[in-house]
């Protein structure tokens, strides 16, 4: 009997062990979404956000109205435009758009503009 009660025991303090290692490994939800803002999202909006705004402030506003950023990603920007007209016009000045976007946005190190007609 006595041999019996030293198994349960000994059979409970393992569930005990392992239970709380699995605890101990695991992480929170809210822990792992702040994590990842703040190592991956909020410095790639910030980016995000410097090249829309340089955007603005170099491009004439009635390209503006027909044109949108899209994506920045692997040193290419991606710029959408509603209508063939404006993406020729885009592509024109695309050089100098480029060199003022490198110029106030090194930290993106864009090497290219594409243009796509939506």
């Amino acid at each position: 009997m006595g041999y019996v009660m030293y198994g349960r025991e000994q059979l409970r303090n393992s569930v005990k062990r392992r239970t709380k290692r699995r605890l101990d490994r695991t992480v929170r939800l809210g822990q792992a979404v702040q994590q990842l803002m703040a190592e991956q999202i909020s410095p790639r909006q910030a980016r995000f956000d410097a090249v829309a705004e340089v955007w603005r402030q170099v491009l004439p506003a009635e390209l503006c109205r027909h044109c949108e950023i899209t994506d920045v990603s692997g040193g290419q920007l991606k710029v959408q435009v509603d209508s063939p007209s404006y993406k020729y016009e885009l592509q024109l000045c695309g050089p100098e758009l480029l060199e003022e976007l490198q110029r106030q946005c090194p930290k993106v190190r864009l090497t290219k503009i594409k243009f796509i007609v939506a």
